[in-house]
């Protein structure tokens, strides 16, 4: 049974900082592309940051500078750094892994962010 279980939301003031961690199992992680979308309310969901199984990334125009994602493959973990967060930041942060050879796709069941002072 496949489970991404998402950790690390809350809520930070403008400028503030959060690490999002998302833990897999039941998939070979080693071969799926692991992403972060966030869903505001009332918004559709949307890609944040995006990690290739050789490490190449890529993110949203909104976050350049400020979001890092990151793997550890021992650990079948995935990492959202986000740094000088914006109250535009709050949603709610889904991790997402996809199988590159059988392009199946799974969620976590997200976690809130939310920033406001």
């Amino acid at each position: 049974q496949v489970h991404l279980v998402e950790a690390g939301g809350g809520l930070v003031q403008p400028g503030g900082s959060l690490r999002l961690s998302c833990t897999a199992s039941g998939i070979i992680f080693r071969i799926n592309t692991m992403a972060w979308y966030r869903q505001a309310p009332g918004k559709q969901r949307d890609l944040v940051a995006i990690i290739a199984t050789g490490g190449s990334t890529n993110y949203v125009d909104s976050v350049k500078g400020r979001f890092t994602i990151s793997r550890d493959n021992a650990k079948n973990m995935v990492y959202l750094q986000m740094n000088s967060l914006k109250p535009e930041d709050t949603a709610v942060y889904y991790c997402n892994s996809d199988n590159n050879y059988s392009r199946v796709n799974y969620w976590g069941q997200g976690t809130q962010v939310t920033v406001s002072s």
